[in-house]
Order: C-alpha cells, then structure tokens, then sequence
C-alpha cells in the first residue's frame, strides 16, 4: 500500500498527468496546484521500494483541501486509472479525515457527480451524508452536484 503524504510543489508536475488523464476531476493549471500545496493542503499516495530515492510517477493518487473558518472541503481526489479499486483513494480519505480531526475542523464538506457512484459509496463508507444538491453544477455533461458533508464535532 502506498505512503500517504503531504506534497511538495515538486510533486506538482505528477499531480497534473494524473489529472489530466481522469476526466470526472477537477482540471485545474500548474499554479493553482502550486497555491494550493502552499496554502492549503494536498496528500500524495505515493509508492514507496525501499531507501532509494523516489521517481517520477511514483505517485498514485492526491486529495486536495483547502480550510475556510475550521470547516474544510475536499475540492479533488483523484487515482492513478491504471491503480484505481485498490484501496488508494481508501487511504487518501481516510489519513484526510484523520488530519482534520487533528486540525480541530467542525466538518468537512464536498460535491460530487450525481452519477459517480462509487465515489458517492467511498464517501458514504467513511461517514459523509448527503447534504444538498446543486443543480447543474456540472458542465460537459451538465450534471447536479451532491452535496456531501462529515462532521467532526
């Protein structure tokens, strides 16, 4: 299983061909990653073998946060293709709940597709409630976004 960690803004360049390659995340540029390993928070599930220093593509798969007045919100996670269904997002999820608990966060909030179901499963296994919807929050295919929450307190 991989090591969860937090990133770095060398791990950017990785962030962005996993991204890219998986159509239901959030597309974001190089340097709203950058912002958001500064200013808020990104977990990298990531290979590890041994000592030896990692290479590039070693990561599998990211959840991305960002914290507004002690709630945070989940804006993207996203696995690897070839590495999904192997408990990576699992983990990712979990150690992201855990660090909020550690943050002292009152919930933690999120949307996603009303059709992605096994993402809507995964947040469902690990304590999130529907909250809401937002009607056509999708485009291309214009879709609702569930609304998602986990509170901590």
């Amino acid at each position: 299983m991989p090591v969860i960690r937090a990133a770095t803004l060398d791990d950017v360049p990785a962030l962005l061909l996993i991204e890219q390659k998986a159509a239901s995340a959030a597309h974001w540029t190089h340097e709203q990653y950058e912002r958001r390993v500064v200013e808020g928070l990104i977990l990298v599930a990531e290979e590890v073998a041994g000592e030896e220093p990692q290479e590039p593509g070693s990561i599998r798969g990211f959840v991305c946060a960002r914290v507004v007045a002690g709630e945070w919100e989940i804006e993207n996670i996203v696995v690897a293709e070839e590495m999904r269904r192997r408990g990576i997002a699992d983990e990712l999820l979990r150690e992201f709940v855990r660090r909020a608990r550690t943050q002292n966060a009152t919930a933690v909030w999120l949307e996603v597709r009303e059709s992605n179901v096994p993402a809507r499963r995964l947040y469902e296994k690990h304590g999130f409630h529907e909250s809401g919807r937002r009607r056509g929050y999708y485009g291309n295919p214009a879709e609702d976004a569930m609304v998602y929450v986990f509170r901590l307190t």
